[in-house]
């Protein structure tokens, strides 16, 4: 039974990724800012940690033992322009994505992480190109692929292997929080926000969740063992 950590447990990616690993008969357990979330993604069969993802002491809390597999999910996102965007509104974004990214997968090593481990990032398809609005965020998400790619040459001698997830726009919860700040800055209805936000979408549609923890499962899996440093594109053929 393998030992599983997912940050960002208790909503959209991480909670499905979380109950995909439970029900393949992983011992799991998720982390995230608010308890009540963690409780209901886990159903009593998962150890719950809450935990602000970018406080070192509190990341320190989760490594109770050795994760054969680690899920860095947490995140978080905002639109706006730079010329309007607070420098703590900037800070946040890089603090929750990168800073928090980077403190998890530095626990999970000094744990003692071992051969055959799984370093897995949800990036984003912002980790790959910029966006109008997005500068924050394709900035965090940017540093997080590079995190990935640098870390994967350091842990690969020890057979351990680091991989992103890039996914475009998922049917959650953050991408209701973009098409809201769609139809504010264009001042369009909420219709017209969603065909914007997939519109360079091939398929012209949102990504499901469960087709983002199905890359998870095979990065996580044996079969994956020589893909390292790799950047995992979901998005329908935008990137």
């Amino acid at each position: 039974m393998r030992q599983i950590l997912v940050t960002g447990g208790g909503s959209g990616i991480g909670r499905d990724v979380a109950q995909d690993f439970l029900a393949r008969g992983d011992e799991v357990t998720i982390a995230g800012r608010r308890m009540d979330a963690l409780e209901e993604t886990s159903g009593g069969k998962m150890r719950c940690v809450q935990v602000d993802i970018t406080d070192e002491d509190g990341v320190k809390s989760m490594f109770d033992r050795p994760y054969d597999v680690v899920v860095a999910n947490a995140g978080y996102g905002h639109g706006m322009p730079v010329k309007d965007m607070p420098l703590q509104l900037f800070n946040d974004t890089l603090a929750v994505n990168l800073t928090g990214t980077f403190l998890t997968f530095r626990e999970t090593l000094q744990a003692g992480m071992q051969p055959g481990g799984r370093l897995i990032a949800m990036a984003s398809i912002a980790s790959l190109k910029g966006g109008g609005g997005l500068a924050a965020y394709a900035a965090a998400k940017h540093g997080v692929l590079g995190l990935v790619r640098s870390l994967a040459i350091e842990v690969a001698k020890s057979g351990i292997t680091c991989n992103a997830v890039c996914p475009g726009f998922v049917d959650t919860d953050m991408a209701a929080g973009a098409v809201k700040n769609v139809m504010k800055r264009m001042e369009v209805d909420q219709a017209a926000a969603e065909k914007m936000l997939v519109t360079n979408n091939p398929m012209r549609r949102m990504i499901t969740v469960d087709e983002v923890t199905a890359a998870v499962r095979f990065l996580a899996s044996p079969e994956a063992s020589m893909i390292n440093g790799h950047d995992l594109v979901v998005s329908g053929g935008e990137i």
